[in-house]
Order: C-alpha cells, then structure tokens, then sequence
C-alpha cells in the first residue's frame, strides 16, 4: 500500500498566492512559475487534504470556508518561516528559546544575579527561569535544562564541566568577635556557637564541611538557607563557614583563622547529553564560562595561592 502524498511548504506558498490574488495567472507571475504548475499545486494540496479550499468561477478562485480558516494556519507559518530565516541570517538563533537554570542559592543570588544584565543585553530574545531548590530538580526528567551543582556527576547520561573553584572560611561578625573567647586554634572553636545547614538536609555532599574544621562542633542554628545562615551571623549569632565570594562583600564580617582554615570547593555546570549543542542551552554554557573567568577574582581570596593560605603570622580576628 503506497504512502498517501504530503504537502510542503511550498504547496502553502503556492495556495497563499493564490489565495491573496484569487487568479491563477497573477499568482504564476508573483512565484515565477506557470499557470499550469500553481493549478497543479493548488488541486494537489486540496487532494492531500480533502478538502475543497477554493470554488472555481470565470473570475478567478474564491476561498470556501474551509479555505479562509486554513489560509490563517498558513500565514502563521509564513511568519515563522520569514523569522528563521531572519534569525539565520544574523546569526541569532542561539538567542531564542527558554532555559531554566537550577543552581545553589549563594551561587545564583551572590553572582549570577549579578551579573544577570550582561546577560539580557547579550541575548535579549532569551528567556531564562532561575531556580535555586537544586534539591528537587532533576535533570534526567527533564525538570531543568541546565545545573550549577557542587559535585560532579558520576555516571548518567550528562555533560559536566567545571566552572570555578570557589574558597570558604569561618566568619563572625564584628559586635560578637569583640565580646566573644579567643580564638587562637581550631579547639578554641568548641567554645562558640555554630551557624550551618541542617544536617539531613544537605543536598550534596560539597556542603557537609563543619567536620572538615573540628569534628566536634555542633551547630547551635541551622537552616537549609545559606542567605539565612547569612543574616544570623552578620547579626551576631556566631560562627559560620561562609563562601568568600559573598561574606568579603560585608565589611562587618571578619576571618577567623584565616592562615589556618581554608577550604576549597568547586562549582560544576550539567546537562542532559542531548541538549548539550541545543543553542539556546550553549549559550547559557558559554555565558557562565565567560562570566565566571572574568569574575575569578571574586572566587579566590587574595591570600591564597595554588599552594594553599599564604601564611602571615598573626591570625584574623
């Protein structure tokens, strides 16, 4: 049994023609064709669709019913048709489309946020949803496009690649510092109040740090927010493992055993494989990278080098 025939894009240009001059031979001279080609396409589009879509008189062909409803789906798709090519010809392809982005809530609302207008003037016909409950997005579903992650995905069917290392260091406030223990070591440590995440809810293992500095502080608050953990330390609750990119932005913080304690972790972006060279999820990629080298210097503290902290004698505090 033979396949029934399909019409193309060129049958619709054939049937708007003469839709919009309602003569065969006016619409010949508008596509550079002959009367009996634009007579063949219009019988041969109404054959692959059964339907009639013009009546036939001495004076030319009328739309039926049915073809002044089809004649809107065709003109839809002539607008589409005259925006790709619009879009091919400046090369604007990869700034079309939707992305949702999953990322940390300190890397999304510390940077990316930031520099978010750099990124709408870059591509404007871009739109972009950013989500920070990393938690429950899942890129094997389909639920997001892209992640910034923490750690690097092991297995699965997903590109990954590192965008930055990024420092962290125990921050107190200024007011709590100054009435606060000494704090000369890491034992001296047990002697204050920790900020830090809830344990159980820790969605990746890059941000179970607290035993890396003492494995017997406690934490005296904890939340799943690092903007929360944030506000209780600028405000004198106690101590906290902060990134150095955002808590260097607050001068009421200070470092505490900046010489001693330092550590090092890394952000990651991912995808599915099958949407990696997709151009409107390459130009998110490609953004970050960019963004993210040019902003290095927020990332790494001054006094460290690849070796580690520089040390200078006496500790911060």
């Amino acid at each position: 049994m033979s396949n029934p025939p399909q019409f193309t894009w060129d049958d619709l240009q054939f049937f708007l023609a003469v839709a919009r001059t309602g003569q065969l031979s006016t619409a010949a001279r508008q596509l550079r064709s002959s009367h009996a080609t634009v007579s063949r396409r219009i019988d041969r589009l109404e054959f692959t669709l059964k339907v009639k879509l013009f009546e036939r008189n001495p004076r030319g062909y009328v739309l039926t019913a049915m073809g002044t409803r089809f004649i809107e789906t065709a003109e839809r798709m002539e607008q589409e048709t005259e925006r790709l090519r619009a879009d091919l010809a400046d090369g604007s392809m990869a700034q079309r489309g939707l992305v949702r982005l999953s990322a940390p809530e300190g890397f999304a609302n510390f940077f990316f946020a930031t520099v978010l207008p750099r990124f709408a003037a870059q591509h404007p016909h871009l739109s972009l949803e950013l989500v920070t409950i990393q938690q429950i997005m899942s890129l094997s579903r389909k639920e997001a496009d892209l992640s910034v992650v923490l750690d690097e995905p092991k297995g699965g069917p997903y590109f990954a690649e590192k965008l930055t290392d990024y420092h962290l260091q125990i921050y107190g406030s200024r007011e709590y510092l100054a009435k606060a223990p000494d704090i000369t070591c890491r034992e001296d440590l047990l002697n204050h109040p920790f900020v830090s995440y809830i344990e159980e809810m820790i969605f990746a293992p890059g941000l179970d740090y607290l035993g890396d500095v003492h494995p017997r502080i406690k934490p005296q608050f904890q939340s799943s927010s690092i903007f929360a953990q944030l506000t209780a330390t600028r405000n004198g609750l106690g101590l906290c493992i902060l990134p150095y990119f955002f808590a260097s932005r607050y001068p009421e913080l200070v470092r505490v055993l900046p010489e001693e304690i330092d550590l090092k972790r890394h952000y990651w972006i991912t995808c599915h494989r099958d949407l990696k060279q997709a151009p409107r999820v390459r130009a998110v990629i490609d953004f970050l990278r960019e963004a993210v080298r040019s902003e290095d210097a927020r990332f790494v503290p001054p006094y460290v080098t690849a070796a580690g902290p520089v040390r200078r004698g006496k500790p911060e505090a």
